[in-house]
């Protein structure tokens, strides 16, 4: 019987014990509050721990199993595992079930359960950020054994060529360079100029919607501003390659300069169009939690709109601002598909936004999805470059959580 049959079986199963222990916990409930006991909660409170008490170690069960089976690779026959499990959802009823008695607190151990449940949801994430870390500092060493971590970090030119060809029994790569800084510059300039267009944007218009825009207006206006995030990022890239870049081209040109078709200038504008919605649509909210007292206070003591604004909303809101901008930054450092179609794939060092370049995304999907062997360094430097973003946002996060703790309600005074 193949597994997907099991599992259809086991869920089938499963789900026949918890209605099973449903009726049977509030029947017998029931039968004893009607005959006058009293009871420390209501019938379909001990249902309901009957199902969990049931349904819960049966799944933990399986979900151990597994991960044992998957990942350590362990030979546990299937069908004795899913058998393992009902066997102990059994148990876990007659268990439960015993349980229903007048002096049993019923609400009390949901309680329980319920917080278990939420603290092993935190488990999950936690668990599954340090595994992304660990399988990508494991692959990240291997290629570190091959290049020098030093010339990685420091430098200036990327070539990976020669470790093609010394996959391919041609050589033995030592012509091969992987320098990231080029990658790095063109991802962080990249990003500057999309945060360049974002952040202003999105922060005025945020400020209008919330602090002056009509009932009316607002119902329209921040619907349509948030259609933006809906849109697809191809869309986005064909745009910028398509009407950004030779707009840019053609003002470049008439200015006297020289600018490619592929350029940094059209994806970081584009990319801060398409983010504006996140830095907006969070900021207003943020300006919208101030409380209304410290507007009405400010404007009593004689300040007008913009300098209440600008003084005292701001400033209040200014933890959330920070965060939205982070945000905003994170899902540009990310970007993959608008870079490609409007920035090029060359990696090139250079300070000149209208020339082309490339980001440490766009390396990472080639490397990933090239014809080289695994265990190549080109590929094996896509773990690399993902270490070092990883470090990379690590910091920006950890520079943002100290930022917001210094301004968190620590407001301008007005000098009047």
């Amino acid at each position: 019987m193949q597994t997907n049959q099991l599992l259809l079986i086991f869920c089938g199963a499963l789900l026949l014990l918890g209605l099973l222990a449903f009726f049977a916990g509030r029947s017998k409930a029931t039968r004893l509050r009607s005959a006058g006991t009293a009871m420390f909660a209501q019938p379909d409170q001990y249902a309901w721990f009957t199902v969990l008490s049931t349904a819960g170690p049966a799944i933990l069960v399986g979900a151990v199993g597994a991960f044992i089976l998957l990942l350590l690779g362990a030979d546990i026959p299937t069908l004795y595992l899913l058998a393992a499990s009902l066997v102990v959802a059994a148990i876990g009823l007659v268990v439960s079930l015993n349980q229903v008695r007048p002096d049993f607190h019923a609400r009390q151990a949901i309680e329980r359960v319920i917080r278990k449940i939420l603290a092993g949801a935190a488990l999950i994430s936690i668990f599954t950020t340090f595994g992304i870390l660990f399988s990508i500092i494991s692959e990240a060493l291997r290629f570190f054994q091959m290049h020098s971590f030093w010339d990685f970090i420091t430098g200036t030119t990327w070539n990976p060529g020669a470790s093609f060809l010394a996959s391919a029994g041609r050589g033995d790569g030592s012509g091969a360079e992987f320098g990231s800084v080029p990658l790095f510059a063109g991802t962080f300039m990249i990003t500057a100029i999309a945060m360049l267009v974002a952040v202003p944007i999105g922060l005025l218009s945020a400020i209008y919607m919330s602090e002056y825009a009509p009932r009316s207006v607002r119902t329209v206006a921040k619907p349509v501003l948030e259609v933006l995030a809906g849109i697809p990022t191809v869309v986005y890239g064909f745009f910028a390659a398509i009407t950004v870049a030779p707009i840019i081209v053609n003002i470049a040109g008439f200015f006297g300069l020289d600018a490619s078709y592929n350029n940094a200038l059209a994806p970081g504008i584009v990319m801060g169009i398409m983010i504006i919605p996140f830095i907006s649509s969070l900021s207003d909210d943020v300006f919208n939690s101030v409380p209304d007292s410290m507007r009405q206070g400010s404007l009593a003591l004689g300040m007008t709109k913009g300098e209440t604004i600008r003084d005292v909303v701001v400033p209040a809101a200014l933890p959330g601002i920070i965060s939205a901008s982070l945000l905003g930054m994170s899902r540009a450092l990310g970007e993959t598909m608008i870079v490609v179609m409007a920035a090029g794939m060359r990696p090139n060092l250079t300070a000149n936004p209208l020339e082309d370049m490339t980001t440490v995304t766009v390396r990472i999907v080639a490397a990933l999805t090239g014809d080289q062997e695994f265990a190549s360094a080109e590929t094996l430097s896509a773990f690399a470059l993902g270490l070092v973003l990883f470090i990379v946002t690590l910091a920006l996060n950890l520079v943002s959580v100290l930022m917001i703790r210094r301004f968190r309600e620590k407001y301008r005074v007005n000098n009047l």
